[in-house]
């Protein structure tokens, strides 16, 4: 029998994994919600939205997805499966159609943070080469995490997995916004992804938007209750569609 509760699927960002949700899934598990935090390959757009839309494809019934950064890339992406009730973007961009991080970049002005990233090539599949990013470890607190103690963000510094340079050109082939309810937290003090790019693209997919003014863009590691509520309103609110369980005979979702 499926459950008639929504399941959250958090996605980290580059540059980043699963344990920056550590505080919000605590936060969500104290507001009875089941959770599940994916481990994002970081491989590129369409990789990584392949790789989310097998986990939603196994769950059993309504999920709301999560993106943080560019998590609301790949959530923009996959997030078009029947049984994704809500998208929730956390200090996020939501491009649109054919729209990469480096064409919403070119209109709001880029990040400080882009020039400073280190650049190491890695093997793809066979011989070929390709570029993955990574934030040195004297920049973490300052553009990723400067509301948080230095130790804390020198731990996130050293958690953080290496993200494929094409993740800045890669552009989405659907928009899940555009059909799926959505709520977006801005991070008013973040120096990784302008607040301009996450102001305009969440208030373009019509979101309900949560700013907060001094939070950096580490925010769901900073103020996971905040994140977390957002999440649990997105989770109840009236205007999340019903899930329609499948037809008995039906092929179940798998990876």
């Amino acid at each position: 029998m499926q459950s008639t509760r929504p399941t959250v699927v958090l996605v980290h960002d580059g540059c980043s994994d699963a344990t920056t949700w550590f505080g919000v899934i605590a936060e969500l598990h104290r507001r009875g919600l089941t959770v599940l935090a994916v481990a994002n390959p970081l491989r590129g757009l369409a990789h990584d939205a392949a790789y989310l839309a097998s986990v939603v494809a196994d769950i059993g019934g309504p999920v709301v997805l999560v993106g943080h950064s560019y998590g609301g890339a790949v959530i923009t992406e996959a997030g078009g499966a029947p049984n994704v009730v809500a998208l929730v973007f956390v200090a996020a961009y939501l491009p649109d159609v054919g729209e990469s991080h480096n064409a919403l970049a070119s209109r709001f002005g880029p990040s400080p943070l882009i020039p400073r990233l280190r650049r190491t090539e890695f093997t793809t599949d066979g011989t070929e080469r390709a570029t993955e990013l990574s934030v040195p470890r004297e920049c973490f607190r300052p553009f990723v995490a400067a509301d948080l103690g230095e130790e804390v963000a020198q731990v996130l510094a050293a958690l953080q997995r290496p993200v494929a340079e094409r993740v800045l050109t890669d552009a989405p082939t659907a928009a899940a916004w555009r059909t799926t309810p959505s709520w977006a937290l801005v991070a008013g003090a973040d120096q990784a992804l302008p607040p301009s790019i996450q102001r305009f693209t969440a208030r373009r997919a019509g979101a309900t938007v949560l700013e907060l003014p001094d939070a950096s863009h580490a925010v769901a590691v900073s103020r996971p209750t905040a994140v977390a509520e957002l999440i649990h309103d997105a989770a109840r609110s009236p205007s999340v569609r019903p899930v329609t369980p499948p037809s008995a005979g039906a092929a179940p979702g798998g990876r």
